[in-house]
C-alpha cells in the first residue's frame, strides 16, 4: 500500500511519540480491560482472561471490566484449571451470564473450544500460528483463527459474530488488541510480551472510534470505510514511524482522543 501521501510530518510524529510515552504507563492499567489479565500470574490464565476481556471490549470500559471480572469469578478465579477440569454440572452457573449480545450460549462454546485447544496445546498462541510456515501475516492469521475457532461440529451460528474475520472486511479491533496485549514487550509493564513467536512488527492497529477520530484529525488516515483496508492503511503509516513496533501508537491515538488535544 502506498502511504507516501500520508507520511506524517515532524510535528505529528513528535505529538504521537509524546502521547505514547504518557499513556504507555502502568497507571493506564487500572481503568482498562487489560487490568483483568494483569490480575493473574499463570500464562494460560492471562491468555484466557485476556481473550474474554478483549472479546467483551465494546462500549463502556468500566462495564467491560466488571463483566470480565464477573466471568472470572464464575471460572473460580482460575480460568485455565476450570477450562481443563470442569464437570458438566459446573456449566449451569453460566446460564444467566450476559454481556450485551454475548450470552450463555456463547460463553459455553468459548469454554468448549478453549478446553479442546488446551488439551492439545500449552498456549493459546498456537491458535494464531496455524499458517506460520509462510511467515506471520496477521490478516491470514486471524482468518485461520476464525476457521479454527469454529471448527467444532456444534459451533453455534450466533456465536460467530463475536470473532471477527478480516476476510469479511472486519476491522477485528478486539482480536488485534488481544494480540497487542500478548505480543508487545517493553519496559513499561502494560502489555505482557508473553508470546514470542509473533513479531511485534507484524501486529495491526486495534481500530476503534477513538483511534479513527485521532488518525483522521492528524490526516494519517484517508479511507472512509471502517474496514480491514483502513486498518492496513493506518498501520502502514504507523510503520513509517516505528517499523518494529507500529501498534505502540495505539496508546497515543487513544490517549489523544481522551485528552481532546486534537
Amino acid at each position: 500500500m502506498d502511504t507516501n501521501n500520508l507520511v506524517p510530518g515532524e510535528e505529528v510524529v513528535s505529538l504521537l511519540n509524546e502521547a505514547y510515552e504518557r499513556w504507555n504507563d502502568k497507571s493506564f492499567i487500572q481503568d482498562d480491560p487489560i487490568s483483568v489479565p494483569h490480575r493473574f500470574v499463570k500464562v494460560q490464565d492471562k491468555e484466557i482472561s485476556g481473550f474474554f476481556s478483549a472479546v467483551f471490549s465494546w462500549g463502556n470500559r468500566k462495564t467491560i471490566i466488571n463483566k470480565s471480572n464477573e466471568l472470572m469469578a464464575l471460572l473460580d478465579e482460575s480460568p485455565y484449571d476450570f477450562i481443563l477440569h470442569h464437570q458438566e454440572k459446573d456449566l449451569k452457573r453460566f446460564e444467566k451470564f450476559t454481556h450485551r449480545t454475548f450470552q450463555a450460549t456463547d460463553v459455553l462454546y468459548f469454554i468448549h473450544f478453549l478446553q479442546h485447544h488446551y488439551r492439545h496445546h500449552q498456549s493459546l498462541e498456537e491458535a494464531f500460528l496455524r499458517n506460520k510456515e509462510d511467515g506471520y501475516r496477521q490478516k491470514e492469521a486471524l482468518t485461520a483463527f476464525h476457521h479454527y475457532f469454529f471448527s467444532l461440529p456444534f459451533a453455534p451460528q450466533r456465536t460467530k459474530k463475536h470473532i471477527s474475520d478480516p476476510a469479511k472486511k472486519a476491522t477485528c479491533k478486539r482480536l488485534n488488541m488481544f494480540l497487542r496485549w500478548m505480543v508487545r514487550s517493553d519496559d513499561k509493564g502494560v502489555d505482557f510480551g508473553i508470546w514470542k513467536n509473533i513479531p511485534a512488527s507484524g501486529l495491526m492497529i486495534p481500530y476503534d472510534v477513538h483511534v479513527e477520530k485521532t488518525a483522521r484529525s492528524l490526516q494519517i488516515l484517508t479511507r472512509k470505510q471502517k474496514d480491514w483496508q483502513a486498518v492496513e492503511e493506518l498501520t502502514d503509516v504507523l510503520k513509517t514511524m516505528d517499523p518494529t513496533d507500529p501498534v505502540k501508537y495505539d496508546y497515543a491515538l487513544f490517549g489523544l482522543s481522551k485528552e481532546k488535544m486534537i
